[in-house]
């Protein structure tokens, strides 16, 4: 049955809560989320069904300047889905945006000014993220001075606030065609995929300085064969760029690596409802952010999600 129907490009600066937003509204916890900017690194699809729509969510890195192969890969993905998307919802950050119109300041600093001029004449709503950071009786001067981007949508992605607000804004904008995605489903990635991404999520969590941006998850096997009693086991590969990094995630007597596996586990047992023996191994692999074969087999092509 027709109805509203079409991708959406989850687009923004690094940390604007591109992945927050996108878990939110699908329901589940497809894309890793951290308090750290850059965490995610390739497009990854969440499906949001509504009663009145089906828009196809493409969370995207967050757009800035590169200075890597990986970085520029990142870049190239986000440009990719705001290049294939019937619509973008550029997501912004009101707390410094707030401060700089307090200050009499133009809303927009240079590095938002590049992503306006990166989305162009592409159909977009903005949203006005993190607003339970803010006195609301403020954010009235916020949306007057952001008013010439299009239309506005203030919601907090972390807590969920003003959620409707924003579903009815994008089904009035998206086409009307068939569904695209079956009324179950909520993103084309792969078990595997969300599995690497829960723990590097956990990386991201509880280390510091570099490292988190020096390493990747690879799953090397996803044994199954225990799975109608329960069980899976995941043999997971970390790689790092430095012997001073694999030292720092390993901890003393190796109590880093046990509570990121920890905590992991217990996040990624729900997604696959039974018991997972995770085993991590950190390798090192000198500069492999500025290698083109291994970020290829990391997936970190233009459009990739596991």
């Amino acid at each position: 049955m027709p109805l509203p129907t079409g991708t959406v490009a989850l687009v923004g600066r690094p940390n604007a809560g591109k992945s927050s937003l996108l878990n939110q509204l699908v329901g589940e916890r497809i894309a890793a989320v951290s308090r750290r900017p850059q965490t995610t690194r390739t497009r990854v699809l969440g499906v949001w069904q509504t009663p009145g729509m089906q828009a196809v969510l493409l969370d995207t890195p967050g757009l800035h300047e590169p200075w890597t192969e990986m970085n520029r890969r990142l870049v190239a993905a986000a440009e990719a889905a705001i290049a294939d998307a019937d619509l973008v919802v550029w997501i912004l950050d009101v707390v410094p945006i707030l401060t700089a119109v307090a200050a009499g300041k133009p809303p927009l600093d240079e590095a938002l000014e590049a992503v306006k001029a990166r989305l162009g004449d592409k159909p977009r709503v903005v949203v006005l993220n993190k607003v339970d950071l803010v006195d609301r009786r403020t954010l009235l001067p916020v949306m007057a001075a952001l008013a010439p981007l299009g239309e506005l949508v203030p919601l907090s992605a972390t807590k969920g606030e003003n959620l409707d607000a924003l579903a009815r804004v994008v089904q009035a904008r998206l086409p009307v065609g068939e569904p695209l995605f079956p009324p179950d489903q909520l993103t084309d990635a792969s078990e595997r995929f969300i599995v690497a991404e829960l723990i590097r999520e956990r990386i991201f969590e509880h280390t510091g300085e570099e490292v988190p941006y020096a390493t990747a998850v690879e799953i090397e096997r996803f044994d199954e064969s225990g799975r109608a009693e329960g069980r899976v086991h995941v043999h997971a590969k970390i790689l790092v760029e430095k012997d001073s990094q694999k030292g720092i995630l390993i901890g003393k007597g190796g109590r880093m690596i046990k509570r990121i596996g920890t905590e992991a586990r217990a996040r990624i047992e729900p997604l696959l409802d039974c018991r997972v023996r995770l085993d991590l191994f950190v390798v090192v692999e000198k500069d492999w952010t500025r290698n083109p074969r291994v970020l290829r087999e990391l997936g970190m092509d233009r459009g990739s999600s596991g």
